[in-house]
């Protein structure tokens, strides 16, 4: 069975402020949405874009090409394999007609294959492994813009992808819009630690570590 549904706009100011700052400070403020065990094609890399999902069954690459018919430029295209990381379904050929067509980049819960071609045009993606074994158009199943998995997070359409060579993470618009202005502010700050430090300030002092561990220290000592 294959089903298809519309793909889901995200504010383009949002992704644009979003592509400022990084998602390893968003790991300081959240443990979830971190997309687990997938690596970037290259570093650096910077990927922030909507999500368009899809998912396929193991060996039917069917929707992988189809979903290249839906995409508009900027979007992330974000392939869930149930659970196959053996098998590549996305090569050198699909990724040149999701270049042509201005896909930002996109998100493999398996293997992708063409490493060289994939290289050689920049394509920013993020994947499980690389294999020669890929699948096929079969035209068997496959659904174009629903929820699906990748490494232990849930995309919807329309979520924001949003990576850089430290990882990836998934954030759906309301979450992308209340963390990007607290996300500024953080890195912002963080030049003014940077002049702190070459100051000769100490970092467990500007982070608030030495005190809790005073603290804690304190507690332990009066037992």
């Amino acid at each position: 069975m294959f089903r298809q549904y519309p793909r889901v706009d995200v504010d383009p100011d949002l992704i644009a402020r979003l592509k400022r700052v990084s998602p390893s400070t968003l790991g300081h403020l959240t443990d979830f949405g971190f997309v687990r065990g997938l690596k970037p094609s290259f570093r650096p890399i910077k990927l922030v874009g909507p999500a368009v999902t899809v998912r396929i069954p193991h060996l039917d690459s069917t929707a992988v090409h189809c979903v290249l018919d839906v995409v508009q430029p900027g979007d992330v295209v974000v392939v869930d394999q149930s659970g196959d990381a053996a098998r590549a379904c996305w090569g050198g050929g699909v990724t040149y007609a999701a270049v042509r067509r201005g896909v930002a980049g996109a998100v493999v819960a398996g293997a992708m294959t063409d490493w060289g071609e994939i290289l050689e045009l920049k394509f920013p993606m993020y994947f499980r492994t690389i294999s020669a074994l890929t699948t096929r158009i079969l035209g068997i199943e496959g659904e174009i813009n629903v929820p699906v998995t990748i490494g232990g997070v849930v995309v919807r359409p329309g979520d924001v992808v949003f990576g850089d060579e430290n990882g990836v993470a998934i954030l759906s618009s309301e979450q992308a819009a209340s963390y990007a202005p607290v996300l500024e502010k953080m890195e912002h700050d963080e030049v003014g630690t940077k002049q702190r430090l070459d100051a000769g300030e100490s970092l467990a002092t500007l982070s608030g570590a030495r005190q809790k561990f005073d603290a804690a220290a304190g507690r332990r000592g009066r037992r």
